[in-house]
């Protein structure tokens, strides 16, 4: 008995539209060669009709519900398998405070930061002091550069830090260097994507705007600095246990390998701007192919479940 892949998108977050377009194209690809079926989510609880032995999911989607671990938590308790990362490694990848303390440890460069909750925010002198003028300011569990703020210089840290929504936050150093994403498909790197944002910083607007962006892929990066970023996203995702697939997002300072990791997202979008099907595409993978290499290993534990 084969099972339905049912592909997930939609749920209540902030990113739910950019969800439901992810879900779309995986959805038509995924048609090609499987019993596919698109469940859009209009709440954050997984469907009754899912059963372990009638399907399969691919959840394509985006922000808290989809990547926190909770759909993980949920599909595992009810004996589901499902394409991705799961429950632990979701919730550590999310909360970007923690996977950078994995990644740190593990040897991945990332920048100096600082944790706080948006009632009790750090003065501008104290921040500034303890990472520069130039800084950072985003959710500490948040994706897409939702909330994203930029302060570039001292005067500008106040500003950044006004009118934060409750919950925390993460202040870092603003390491200036070239964008860069490296997708990460069954524990191998892929390609190098560089990202050059027109006018500006990529931020949700521009990261889901066609013709905001520019991309590269393969990044015209030197063969050193491509094998260090390489190796730096292998190391990222078995340091935050990631299974199947991820993302992990770069800067790298111009003829140097002084770099930084900046995330680690465990459930990329698949959108037509996103970064993961570019990375794959550096391989020769296309975007069917890509789709099919990402839920074979769930139809794997599938079948080794149920021989």
């Amino acid at each position: 008995m084969k099972p339905k892949v049912a592909v997930f998108c939609g749920g209540i977050s902030p990113e739910r539209e950019v969800s439901l377009v992810s879900g779309k194209f995986v959805f038509e690809a995924l048609s090609k060669n499987f019993d596919a079926q698109l469940v859009r989510l209009d709440e954050n609880k997984v469907p009754q009709f899912i059963t372990p032995r009638e399907y399969v999911v691919y959840p394509a989607m985006h922000g808290g519900y989809g990547e926190n671990g909770q759909l993980q938590k949920e599909l595992a308790q009810r004996g589901i398998e499902f394409a991705g990362c799961e429950e632990l490694s979701s919730r550590v990848c999310m909360v970007k405070p923690a996977a950078k303390a994995l990644m740190r440890a593990a040897g991945v460069p990332v920048p100096k930061e600082i944790i706080f909750d948006a009632k009790n925010p750090p003065s501008a002198e104290a921040l500034e002091s303890l990472l520069g003028e130039k800084i950072i300011i985003k959710p500490a569990d948040n994706g897409s550069s939702v909330g994203l703020r930029i302060a570039r210089s001292t005067s500008e840290i106040p500003s950044a830090l006004e009118n934060l929504q409750d919950g925390l936050w993460l202040a870092e150093e603003m390491f200036e260097g070239r964008e860069l994403s490296v997708g990460v498909i069954g524990g191998k790197a892929a390609g190098v994507v560089e990202i050059k944002p027109q006018g500006g910083v990529y931020d949700f607007k521009r990261k889901y705007t066609a013709g905001s962006t520019v991309y590269e892929y393969p990044a015209k990066l030197s063969e050193e600095q491509t094998a260090a970023v390489r190796v730096d996203a292998q190391k990222a995702y078995e340091a935050c246990s990631c299974r199947d697939f991820a993302r992990v997002d770069f800067l790298i300072k111009n003829d140097s390998l002084e770099r930084v990791a900046l995330e680690l997202n465990t459930l990329p979008g698949m959108t037509p701007t996103s970064l993961l099907p570019k990375s794959a595409s550096c391989m020769g993978i296309d975007y069917e192919t890509l789709c099919k290499n990402l839920v074979m290993p769930a139809m794997e534990r599938y079948f080794a479940k149920y021989k």
